[in-house]
């Protein structure tokens, strides 16, 4: 389908030569001629949306002239003019978790349209789509070689019939295409294949046109492909289906933070360090609706692959995204990848006449800045719940017994030497450990009994779009295994090992560097191209590992080379997660302890009885590069995609029915036709006051969209567990919260239901659960369909940084169908707040100093809000009165989170899927 540009575009369009060739592109330096104000200091990143404003002005109706010379403005006032302003991304990028759920709204919007008396043609994505179906394998089977097969058989048999849906899809929808299963991550996918950082294009008139390559996923690590240049970043499956259906998205003119870049790493460090330090740096800046640019001549010794690993971890430090703009690197990566020569010519001209490229005077305004020499990273892990939890590699033994320590109310433990712990001689025995035992016998093997503790590590997985996207890592790893290999280290027998690769390049240039072998060795066998463990589909461990860690309330660890090690996320069987560099998981594999001190302490002993170090097996960075400048070719890129969207014969043996609307089918578990649409009149409603709210949940800091909507597994003791078990579904086939996200029925069950999730209205307690109408403890899906049925509205109450992690729309869509109104925060993070408003839920704020324990809330009191009524004005400030259980009454001031004009249209539809389908039917 031909670009539709704006209407007024044609005093900034120009021309390029390009290989002989031209080519008309949307000039920057051509609106300051047109006197639209002085563009030469944008960063590269905001030059981007410029071009867009560009490419789109039609005289004010959704882009405006004063829009585009707001970005003028934003320089001479230092980087800050927060204007709304409509920016159109020119494609949508999505995996199966989020892409089923998308998928059903669009084919419930079929259904709605119809009702209404529309087309249901015109439910069809404007811009070309891609879903990559990449979070479905489970890991059930690992450390074999039949582990691949076995769990891919596993995952077809649990999936069939979403790939059914999906596939009916990519037949009824046009501009939607579907990537199989077993191709890799779709992120990874995305940098390697999908994107070529400059798109070309027909315009209406049929002249050809480039422009830059940009993007918004369903899922909050899109933001990896900005280390190609490629503006990109995570929003809710709602927001995104908006996009394809062609609805700008409505955002400020955002803040950019220039992150200065100097020096090289040093030996022995990764670029999983180095992401880490700068997560812990910017999250301490904060960055929350900010875009990060980095910059400065470090860049210079950055390869492609690290900067895709800082660009991906963007939701974990908390910025929109993390850019990168265009250099000799950009150049080198695509064309070792296997872009075509004339795409690469085309994005060196199109950058350097656009002002995308850094070169040697790069030197934009930012509003704010600050610095990191990689020279001062350190090796360094994270944990053991959160991304920003950054700890040196020589102080991991000592703090995580500190946390051991905390959990089990214990005095602190104290440093003695180069020891993490105060009790002498090697690696504590189990009595030593904080937990007051002497371990817990959990299994043998070749008769050999061994024991569990605090800090057993029960799971290390090389996992993730983050660092399995990066060959030096990998092959750093499989050189560790090859080592330890070499000197006869094993990993520990409690430890279940994986390797899950993003594509199936990786694959190739492991087994090219004869590393593959080694790792198998070690038990990292190949169990499935995806996400895994990173998802929370590290698959159950072995039955009496699993029973003796819960029996005895133990303390298990994981460590993976992913992104998220929220609380709940990896296994409900593992309380400490650590993020990790690939080398570092095969390390801790062999240890299988953390409370090991890796940097003074042996990991094992060889043959003879002699002690082995991380040391001794790490390998020299000149090792690493000569590999990896040997191995990766450009025809391993060229060959593995040449068939990228042709899949296995399974996935060619998927048969679908052909029909403009879906034949929903009543028995299935996994694909129902939500209620969203029922009953929808074609007028909007109003936005109505809060009257009588009671709470249904009251939440600390940093509640992540983990805590809010799992993905992971569940039991049968649970609302949704009880309701597949009605259902004839046997636990060994519940699958996961994630594969289940199109059955709305089950997602409501789901959400608020993560195992470690805190209601403050309860003590002590752990798990989805509140107090119902009858003040009585029940799973909040229970007490919420109580409420209901009284016709009571409910709010939830929450800390700092609420709505963290994922961008998983099923935290706002659960929250709306559990009956929730209103959500109540200290702050919000970036792309829950626009999903609760694209839901129809109303995010506010505290002012004032104000929060749940100034307030002394306990969950029992009653909220009213109002000022919503009538003209409610984008960031309204509104009072909320707080009735008390004794009765007394407190007014406060909250601040209304609908941000633009747009959102407050989208409330008054009740959501913006509601708001696009009316325009449809209308127009």
């Amino acid at each position: 389908m031909p670009i539709q540009t704006g209407t007024d575009t044609a005093k900034t369009r120009r021309s390029l030569e390009v290989g002989g060739q031209k080519i008309d592109y949307y000039s920057i330096a051509a609106a300051t001629e047109a006197g639209l104000g002085d563009f030469s200091r944008l960063p590269a990143a905001l030059r981007v949306v410029l071009e867009n404003m560009l490419r789109f002005e039609d005289g004010g109706r959704t882009v405006s002239t004063e829009d585009i010379s707001a970005f003028a403005q934003w320089a001479e006032k230092g980087g800050k003019n927060p204007r709304e302003i409509a920016y159109r991304p020119a494609r949508v990028l999505m995996q199966d978790f989020t892409g089923v759920p998308a998928v059903v709204d669009l084919a419930a919007m079929r259904d709605g349209i119809k009702a209404l008396g529309g087309d249901a043609q015109k439910i069809n994505p404007l811009n070309p789509v891609d879903l990559v179906i990449d979070h479905s394998v489970m890991i059930d089977e690992f450390g074999t070689p039949r582990a691949f097969q076995f769990n891919v058989e596993r995952e077809y048999e649990r999936n069939i019939e979403r790939y059914q849906f999906l596939k009916w899809g990519q037949k009824a929808f046009r501009n939607f295409r579907v990537v199989p299963p077993g191709t890799g991550i779709c992120h990874q996918v995305n940098l390697e294949y999908l994107a070529q950082t400059v798109w070309t294009d027909q315009d209406q008139d049929g002249k050809e046109v480039a422009y830059p390559d940009t993007l918004v996923g369903t899922d909050s690590h899109t933001t990896m492909v900005n280390g190609l240049a490629v503006l990109g970043w995570g929003v809710g499956g709602i927001e995104a289906e908006a996009a394809m259906l062609g609805q700008p998205i409505s955002m400020l003119i955002p803040e950019v933070v220039g992150f200065k870049i100097t020096g090289a790493l040093t030996e022995g460090v990764t670029a999983t360090d180095l992401v880490l330090k700068v997560v812990q740096m910017l999250r301490e800046h904060g960055v929350v609706g900010k875009f990060v640019e980095f910059y400065g001549d470090g860049l210079d010794h950055m390869p492609l692959a690290d900067r895709a690993t800082i660009a991906n971890m963007a939701p974990e430090y908390g910025a929109t995204c993390g850019f990168f703009p265009v250099d000799d690197e950009t150049l080198r990566y695509l064309r070792q990848t296997g872009r075509d020569e004339d795409r690469i010519a085309l994005v060196e001209a199109y950058a350097k006449e656009n002002g995308f490229w850094r070169g040697a005077d790069y030197a934009p305004v930012y509003s704010s800045t600050l610095e990191l020499d990689q020279a001062d990273v350190v090796p360094a892990i994270s944990g053991p719940k959160r991304p920003q939890d950054h700890v040196a590699l020589t102080d991991s033994a000592f703090e995580f017994r500190k946390y051991i320590a905390g959990t089990r109310k214990l005095a602190e433990p104290t440093r003695n030497g180069t020891r993490a712990w105060s009790s002498e001689g090697g690696s504590p025995a189990p009595n030593e450990l904080p937990g007051h035992h002497e371990g817990y016998k959990s299994g043998s093997v070749d008769g050999e009994d061994y024991k569990l503790h605090d800090g057993s590590i029960v799971i290390a997985s090389i996992t993730s779009c983050t660092n399995t996207s990066n060959p030096y890592v990998l092959m750093a790893a499989g050189l560790v295994a090859r080592k330890a290999r070499a000197l006869g280290l094993n990993r520990k027998p409690w430890v279940k090992t994986s390797l899950a690769p993003g594509s199936q390049v990786v694959e190739e240039y492991l087994k090219a560097a004869n590393l593959q072998e080694d790792l198998d060795a070690l038990g990292f066998n190949l169990v499935g191209f995806g996400c895994t463990t990173c998802i929370g589909n590290s698959g159950p461990l072995q039955p009496e590992i699993s029973k003796s860690v819960n029996d005895n309330d133990l303390v298990a660890v994981s460590v993976l080379s992913g992104n998220r090690n929220f609380e709940g996320r990896i296994s409900p069987d593992v309380r400490a997660n650590y993020l990790a560099s690939p080398p570092l998981v095969v390390a801790y594999a062999i240890a299988g302890d953390m409370n090991i001190d890796l940097t003074n302490e042996p990991l094992g002993f060889d043959p003879d009885g002699n002690p082995v170090y991380l040391k001794d097996i790490w390998p020299s960075s000149t090792e690493i590069a000569e590999l990896v400048d040997t191995v990766v070719t450009r025809e391993m890129f060229r060959t593995k995609y040449a068939d990228v969207f042709k899949g296995d014969e399974r996935w060619r043996a998927v048969e679908v029915t052909d029909s403009e609307t879906y034949d929903w089918p009543a028995s299935s578990t996994y694909i129902q036709n939500p209620p969203y649409f029922r009953g929808m009149t074609k007028e909007p409603g109003t936005i109505e006051n809060l009257d009588g709210a009671r709470i249904m949940a009251l939440l600390g800091d940093m509640i992540t969209t983990d805590h809010i909507s799992p993905a992971g597994s569940f039991k049968p003791t649970t609302p949704a567990g009880q309701y597949l078990t009605e259902r004839q579904v046997s636990p060994r086939d519940f699958n996961s919260y994630g594969s289940r996200r199109g059955n709305h029925e089950v997602m409501m069950r789901g959400t608020f239901a993560n195992i470690r999730i805190r209601n403050e209205m309860l003590d002590s307690v752990e798990g989805g659960y509140t107090k119902g109408p009858d003040g009585q403890q029940a799973a909040i899906y229970d007490a919420a369909m109580a409420y209901a049925e009284q016709d009571t509205p409910l709010v939830v109450i929450g800390g700092v940084e609420y709505g963290a992690g994922s961008s998983r729309d099923w935290a706002a869509k659960g929250t709306n169908l559990l009956g929730v109104k209103a959500v109540i925060a200290e702050s919000f993070e970036r792309i829950h707040r626009s999903n609760l408003v694209g839901m129809g839920v109303i995010p506010f704020e505290f002012t004032e100093g104000d929060n749940r324990k100034t307030l002394n809330l306990t969950g029992d009191e009653v909220i009213s809000i109002d000022g919503l009524e009538g003209d409610l004005a984008p960031l309204a400030m509104v009072p909320c009165t707080i009735k008390y259980v004794d009765g007394t009454e407190k007014q406060i001031t909250l601040r209304a989170r609908v941000d633009t004009e747009v959102e407050i249209e989208y409330l008054r539809n009740g959501g913006v899927l509601h708001y696009v389908l009316r325009n449809l039917a209308a127009s």
